[in-house]
């Protein structure tokens, strides 16, 4: 039975060392898959443990100078040593010191700083000292440290990569004399090296700055005498009571079970504004508690925290490619060889074919060896995603993989659950009608006295309503259940009952008036509570399941995104859904749905507009999301199967999160393009300028490092969201 183990390969930072890896260690009997994660440096391998043996597959990725260490041993504490951390740099400033000491040695000895570097760059009869000889092969040597190995391992595959392509410029260079320039080229991509290091380690630390967000330990009561206990958060036990005090982050799920505090939940959730904690709430891993002391029950152990689940499938989605990072790495397969041969072509046949000069023609094919190099168009891609997925998850917006990213920047139609989505979804007072001399603050009380023993929504709703507002509960005496529809007590000795339509109806106290009011709120969508005493009715309540309060604006900011059709689907009856249509300002709905109608209507829109997101709960409309192009579920945090089932999750209950989404999605993709056309047409300039001969190697060098910076900063951009 085939078996996975994963990796940390150290030393690998771009899809270059992907494409090695893949031959090198794909090609072994016995490893059926692979999957690469480079921004983390993991590798996960599928294979047959009767064919091949992990320490086989760890040998394999030595060969190629790279080293794998189990991923589990590299969680416990291996790490990397200080020439794999900072064995770039080191090479590449002793580069630059040989270099600029060969320029100075050569400097001395002809006098002129102008004339050394004419000298330098191939003038005829200009001696070269030795030592500046020997100083310029030491920068070559450092330069090259980190590439030659590759290069010669390429060669042997014949299977050409940028390390061969600049391998050979840097050796043609110096074969023609050019030490000096093979000196330049071979330091250049040496710093052009280590800022593909630099950036890859930047996204990654942009990914792995989530898991710094848990503190290290945490404070709980010991359940055998009480006292306090200071341990790892990994060996706190589920269940065991937690203390925060105030200003501290909390370290595990939970329930708090005393004090109250106002927690900031913006790094799991993005929301700008605390929430106020007190028992029964739940609390999240990697939330601050303000400013009051907190004791919880851990709910969850340190490996399967929400936060946890987050960085999971962070890390998972960097797998899940977007098209555009296909393309490149695609593209970036069958350039290379490509630019090789036009290379040799443009050095070999001019002086085959009209007698050109041998060694004007092979500098020329050198200069486009160098230019050819594709580290500008490989490395810019993948920065730009990473970057982009890093900085929408600390917003609240958990996207799992590049393909889904990219997916929401073309969403032309939006498909949107009623329930939990553009409602808050549970019901909620809406309007509170007094009537025959009562004031709404005595209709709330008798309603909330009346409904204190009742366990029903509506009972729920009209409780909550008379905390909002500081409404004291009478005491009820004498309470009876009214089956199906509704309740009676004494309150101050006087009868009073509460109920539907149909109770107010069998009280024999409905009056036109009355059914008028009763019928119109009932239309919009609302359920009617009357509540009333042996004399008259005393007053109405409307509950509803109340609209977000920003759906209005989340959905006009996307109109103006250019989402050409927004749809309501819901289970719920005509009214009820006419009522939140019209609230809210969908374009269209769809009631009384059963799951199998919602995937249709959802179908329907994928044949009229293409690419279309369905926002739902994440487990009821899993089917609907299923055939949409983009699933999203909305208030995922806290739920296990809203953040598995979905292609986007947003942790927080905020719909304006959709426009955020789409505008970074849009930004994420201009970045991309932006940057292959920057690389690609610096590439096809310098090769024109190559052909006419106006165009040196150190020239082409630093053209291709310049080009490397500048995409890998565009890139970057993306790690701050636009609001």
């Amino acid at each position: 039975m085939a078996e996975r183990i994963e990796f940390k390969i150290v030393g690998m930072d771009c899809a270059e060392e992907v494409a090695i890896l893949r031959r090198e260690v794909g090609g072994r009997p016995g490893v059926l898959d692979m999957d690469f994660d480079v921004i983390g440096g993991r590798m996960t391998v599928e294979y047959d443990p009767d064919a091949v043996a992990p320490e086989a597959i760890a040998a394999a990725v030595a060969s190629t100078g790279m080293r794998a260490v189990p991923w589990e041993e590299w969680g416990a504490g291996e790490s990397v040593s200080f020439w794999e951390a900072h064995g770039r740099l080191v090479m590449a400033c002793a580069s630059a010191a040989l270099l600029a000491a060969g320029l100075v040695v050569h400097w001395i000895a002809h006098g002129s700083l102008l004339d050394a570097l004419t000298g330098g760059m191939g003038a005829e009869g200009h001696a070269f000292p030795p030592a500046s000889i020997a100083l310029w092969i030491g920068a070559i040597l450092t330069g090259a440290w980190f590439v030659a190995p590759k290069a010669l391992l390429s060669a042997k595959r014949l299977r050409p990569d940028m390390n061969l392509l600049m391998t050979v410029a840097i050796v043609g260079a110096a074969a023609i004399g050019e030490w000096f320039e093979a000196g330049t080229v071979a330091f250049l991509f040496a710093v052009a090296l280590l800022l593909e290091h630099w950036s890859v380690g930047r996204a990654r630390r942009a990914v792995t700055a989530l898991m710094e967000l848990t503190p290290a330990t945490a404070r709980y009561l010991c359940p055998c005498d009480g006292d306090v206990m200071e341990k790892e958060v990994a060996e706190v036990p589920e269940g065991a009571t937690i203390l925060v005090r105030p200003g501290e982050r909390i370290p595990l799920d939970g329930v708090v079970s005393a004090g109250e505090s106002t927690v900031n939940q913006a790094p799991i959730t993005g929301e700008s504004i605390p929430v106020t904690k007190g028992p029964g709430d739940e609390v999240f891993a990697g939330t601050i508690n303000e400013d009051g002391a907190l004791e919880f029950t851990a709910t969850r152990m340190a490996n399967d925290t929400t936060l946890a689940r987050i960085i999971h499938m962070v890390q998972e989605a960097q797998s899940r490619r977007a098209r555009a990072e296909q393309w490149v790495e695609k593209f970036a397969r069958h350039y290379t060889p490509v630019m090789m041969g036009l290379a040799a072509a443009i050095a070999v046949l001019p002086p085959l074919l009209t007698g050109a000069s041998w060694a004007e023609w092979l500098y020329r094919g050198l200069v486009i060896l160098v230019i050819a190099c594709p580290c500008a168009l490989v490395i810019s891609t993948p920065v730009s995603v990473v970057s982009s997925l890093a900085a929408v998850a600390r917003h609240g917006v958990l996207v799992k993989g590049g393909i889904h990213l990219e997916a929401a920047g073309r969403i032309r139609a939006l498909a949107l659950d009623k329930t939990g989505t553009l409602t808050l979804g549970q019901p909620e007072v809406q309007e509170i009608v007094p009537m025959n001399g009562h004031t709404a603050g005595e209709l709330l009380e008798r309603a909330a006295a009346l409904e204190a023993p009742s366990e029903h929504p509506l009972a729920r709703a009209i409780l909550r309503r008379a905390e909002a507002e500081g409404v004291r509960v009478q005491p009820a005496a004498s309470f009876r259940a009214v089956r199906g529809k509704g309740a009676e007590a004494t309150i101050d000795g006087r009868r009073f009952w509460i109920g539907s339509h149909r109770l107010m109806l069998e009280e024999h106290q409905e009056t036109p008036e009355i059914s008028a009011l009763a019928l119109a709120l009932e239309d919009a969508g609302h359920s009617v509570v009357a509540i009333g005493n042996d004399q008259h009715v005393c007053g109405l309540l409307s509950v509803a399941d109340g609209v977000r309060e920003r759906a209005s604006e989340a959905l006009g900011e996307l109109r103006r995104l250019g989402v050409a059709k927004i749809v309501m689907l819901t289970g719920d009856n005509e009214g009820t859904a006419a009522a939140v249509a019209a609230a809210t300002g969908v374009d269209e709905f769809r009631s009384e749905l059963m799951p199998e109608d919602k995937v249709a209507a959802v179908e329907s829109l994928v044949a009229e507009f293409g690419d279309v997101a369905m926002v739902g709960d994440g487990v009821n409309d899993a089917p609907a999301m299923a055939v949409a192009t983009l699933g999203i579920a909305m208030g995922a945090i806290g739920t296990d199967a809203a953040i598995e089932t979905a292609d986007v999750a947003l942790m927080s209950d905020d719909l304006t999160k959709l426009p955020l989404l789409i505008r970074h999605s849009r930004r994420t993709l201009a970045v991309i393009k932006q940057n292959v056309v920057f690389a690609l047409g610096l590439k096809l300039a310098f090769i024109l300028l190559a052909l006419g001969g106006l165009a040196t190697l150190w020239m082409a060098i630093a053209a291709d490092m310049g080009a490397s910076l500048l995409v890998i900063a565009n890139a970057l951009r993306l790690l701050r969201v636009r609001e």
